[in-house]
């Protein structure tokens, strides 16, 4: 599993800036009032904590080095195998001047909650960054989650993004 606390700030957006489960119960516990946004940010957590072992699980196998359609087949795979539903290829429109523009297409929406980008690449460049936070816009949701399996370690290639 990964938890990552640390975050960044820039333009108004967190990165990385979903907090691990046991920080979360830790610091709910002595805020009696932030009970129940400690207890959706656990959810959160468990949920991105959920895809990013199941990414780790297939880059365990397949490794670095496929073209990012194998590992979102493989990703899916393991999802559907661990019975968390998703959406893959989703098709989100743009709004551009009261008109919608279609082509925009989200590599995996898990539980209708988080966006998953896929890449394959040596290193992550802002532009993902930037595909990522469109994606948010167009869709309303507020978390992302960018896997490089490009990477030697899955680790060093996951970025997690909320608004």
């Amino acid at each position: 599993m990964v938890k990552e606390n640390s975050s960044t700030e820039s333009n108004g957006f967190l990165y990385n800036s979903v907090p691990s489960v046991n920080s979360v119960a830790n610091n709910s516990a002595t805020e009696g009032i932030e009970t129940t946004e400690a207890i959706e940010n656990e959810m959160v957590d468990s949920l991105t904590e959920q895809i990013i072992s199941s990414a780790i699980e297939v880059h365990r196998i397949l490794g670095p080095g496929l073209l990012e359609s194998i590992y979102e087949e493989a990703l899916c795979h393991e999802l559907f195998l661990r019975s968390i539903p998703f959406e893959r290829q989703k098709e989100v429109g743009v709004f551009y001047k009261n008109k919608i523009i279609k082509g925009q297409r989200l590599d995996l929406v898990v539980l209708g909650e988080v966006v998953v980008e896929i890449n394959s690449v040596r290193k992550l460049e802002d532009v993902f960054t930037a595909q990522v936070l469109s994606y948010l816009k167009s869709t309303g949701l507020k978390r992302a989650l960018v896997i490089n399996f490009g990477r030697n370690k899955l680790v060093d290639g996951v970025k997690r993004i909320s608004l």
